[in-house]
């Protein structure tokens, strides 16, 4: 019996199970393969950017270098040619300039119209220069209005992406221009504020939904106003009145110019006639008889005594000439201190007193024009219409509003307006309109008037549009608290007026004048005319056009409460305080309204050296014109009393009065003073008034 072994496994194909989580594991580990493979072809690809990049970066670099390199090579060559076109800057700003003094011209005229002294100024030149303001006021309009034209013409081609209409801003330092077109007409849009301002209009449907624009033409200056204005005080300087004379003859006027004129052109004729008889040669064919001959000797000792008269009468005549002027010039300054006796117009209702009120900040010309029409593309061509009528306005409301309901169809208009920075507002001004018909501004048709001072924004509701501007009381800052005038070296002083909103000092140095800083509210306030000599004529409009009115005119009286004091004294005191004013320091005291008419009284002390003390006490002085004297009395005084300071004398000037107590350092500043000089600080005094207005 055959013993068997174990029984052997059959081999089969059968594989053995993979578990589920070998499974996993397997993908797991190709999807790691994967990306480690897609990591580094990601990598090798950006290896072969980062070349591809340096090796672009060093070949722009070389490329760059080479550039660099040739741009040296010609930058002398470039730089002389450049030099050479840009000349053509010059030419532009010649042109500009010209432009500019044009409108500057305008100025010009004006401030000659009053510069000069009456005696210079004749009534033709006056009648001249008016004219030429004139016509150079209607040639800016005129290219104005051109240049918004031209403007609007392409107003398609300039038109806002988002509202689909034009709105431009055009700025200098004396225009800015605002233009709006519609060219939508979407009557939703009805609120126009031009960017980056607070400059706007809120426009009734009829507008919004017509073929309109809207022109702001905001002039920096006051063109408008009427001319006979500007002359009306420098008018009345050619007037001086004759004294009465014993036998009671009446008081006239007359014209200092004529006066001058008349009486020089008399001595003129008469020497020119004596010299014309005199130096007649003898007809020829004459016979002389013997009893008529003349001897060589009496012939010389008439040509000596002829010679000797020519000579009196052209001294006697220049001597005569220098009385007349110096006459006329106390003439013209006297006026500067007269008050008129009536007002020099009447005013109808709602007409704005342009001797009670001034305009400031310029003239806003507010317009709604026609939309001319527009510009349009035709085969690589930009073509037009040009009307021959040129720019029209559009007439708002209608004239003729028979069928319409003017309430709601035509409401007024709200305009936003930006006060200019340069002017000072005290009060919340005012809105007016010009009347073209009357010639006046008028401040009917404006109304909801709202300003917000921090802002300087104003607005308002308008009916009708046309030339605005913005006024003020032009005594918001009379009668004045105090002043005082105090030397700070030779030709050379600070004049303070401290009003009831602001405190103002003003340097007065040979014969110009700069305003040294303002104060409002005991705060300061920074103004453009700080820092800029002017002649005093200038600085006097300079300070008037900001808002700064310390300077009253003939017609002030009507306004203010004053304490007029008689015009020839105050002209006196003012004089020799100028006189003075190197060395002595003048200021206001409270005496001088408790005084009669005829005398004034004010506060005096030689200006601080080295060699005296620290804070002298003022003297108080009174002065009546042919009379100064030292008061006993102070500014701390219980009582008024005229009565003589112990141990000083009357003076018949305060030169005098003063040169008692005068340094010898004081007397050689004021015997060195600038004539110019003196005359700037007499002429300031003269213009503000402190012993009438203060």
């Amino acid at each position: 019996m055959a013993i068997m072994g174990p029984k052997e496994k059959k081999s089969g194909h059968k594989k053995k199970k993979i578990s589920k989580a070998e499974r996993l594991k397997q993908l797991q580990e190709e999807e790691e393969k994967k990306r480690l493979k897609e990591e580094e072809e990601a990598r090798l690809k950006r290896e072969k950017e980062e070349q591809e990049k340096l090796e672009k970066q060093r070949i722009e670099n070389e490329k760059w270098h080479q550039l660099e390199e040739k741009d040296l090579q010609r930058r002398t060559e470039e730089l002389a040619e450049l030099n050479l076109l840009e000349g053509c800057f010059l030419e532009a700003e010649k042109l500009k300039r010209d432009t500019r003094s044009l409108a500057h011209l305008i100025e010009k005229l004006k401030l000659i119209l009053m510069e000069t002294p009456p005696f210079d100024l004749q009534e033709q030149n006056v009648i001249q220069y008016q004219g030429s303001i004139l016509q150079l006021q209607e040639l800016l309009h005129l290219k104005f209005n051109k240049a918004t034209e031209i403007l609007l013409r392409q107003a398609s081609t300039l038109a806002d992406l988002d509202s689909g209409n034009m709105e431009k801003v055009i700025q200098d330092e004396n225009v800015t221009l605002y233009v709006w077109a519609n060219l939508k007409k979407n009557p939703r849009y009805k609120s126009i504020k031009f960017a980056g301002t607070q400059i706007g209009f809120e426009i009734p449907k009829i507008l919004a939904t017509s073929d309109i624009a809207l022109r702001l033409l905001h002039t920096h200056y006051d063109h408008v106003s009427p001319l006979k204005l500007v002359r009306t005080e420098q008018e009345n300087n050619f007037l001086m009145t004759e004294t009465v004379t014993d036998e009671g003859t009446k008081t006239t006027e007359v014209k200092t110019t004529e006066v001058t004129t008349i009486e020089v052109k008399t001595i003129e004729e008469s020497v020119s006639q004596e010299d014309q008889e005199e130096c007649k040669p003898q007809e020829s064919g004459s016979l002389i008889n013997s009893e008529d001959e003349i001897k060589v000797e009496d012939q010389d000792v008439t040509e000596a005594q002829r010679t000797s008269d020519k000579k009196d009468s052209e001294a006697e005549k220049g001597e005569l000439e220098m009385r007349l002027l110096s006459e006329s010039i106390s003439a013209a300054q006297l006026y500067l201190i007269e008050n008129t006796t009536e007002k020099p117009f009447i005013y109808e209702d709602n007409e704005v007193d342009l001797c009670q009120f001034t305009t400031l900040g310029g003239v806003y010309h507010l317009d709604i024009l026609e939309l001319p029409p527009q510009y349009k593309p035709v085969k690589g061509w930009m073509i037009v219409q040009i009307l021959q009528e040129g720019l029209q306005k559009f007439t708002y409301p209608p004239e003729t509003m028979e069928d319409f309901d003017t309430e709601n169809a035509f409401p007024p208009i709200e305009v936003t307006l930006k006060v200019h920075e340069n002017v000072i507002f005290f009060e919340d001004p005012k809105v007016v309109r010009w009347d073209a018909e009357g010639k006046h501004w008028r401040t009917d048709g404006i109304s909801n008037v709202s300003y917000d001072a921090e802002a300087r924004l104003i607005s308002f509701s308008l009916e009708t549009f046309g030339p605005l501007t913005l006024i003020q009381d032009s005594h918001v800052n009379m009668p004045f608290l105090s002043w005082e005038l105090k030397p700070l070296e030779i030709n050379n002083v600070l004049l303070i007026v401290t009003t009831l909103f602001t405190e103002i000092q003003i340097q007065i140095k040979e014969n110009l004048c700069m305003l040294i800083s303002i104060k409002i509210k005991d705060k300061e306030h920074v103004s453009n005319l700080e820092g800029k000599w002017m002649s005093p004529i200038s600085f006097i409009f300079a300070l008037k056009e900001a808002g700064l009115n310390i300077f009253p005119s003939g017609h002030s009286h009507f306004y203010v409460v004053t304490n007029n004091k008689n015009p020839s004294v105050e002209m006196r005191a003012y004089r020799q305080m100028a006189l003075l004013s190197s060395a002595f320091a003048f200021g206001w005291s409270k005496w001088n309204i408790v005084c009669n008419t005829t005398k004034v009284i004010f506060k005096a002390r030689e200006q601080p050296t080295e060699e005296l003390i620290e804070n002298p006490k003022w003297v108080l002085l009174m002065f009546s014109g042919d009379r100064a004297q030292r008061l006993k009395m102070d500014e701390n005084s219980d009582s008024y009393s005229e009565a003589l300071k112990e141990g000083t004398e009357f003076h018949s000037t305060l030169y005098h009065m003063l040169k008692d107590v005068a340094s010898r350092e004081a007397m050689e500043k004021i015997n060195n003073s600038n004539c110019l000089f003196i005359d700037s600080v007499c002429h300031m005094l003269l213009s503000i008034r402190f012993l009438s207005y203060s």
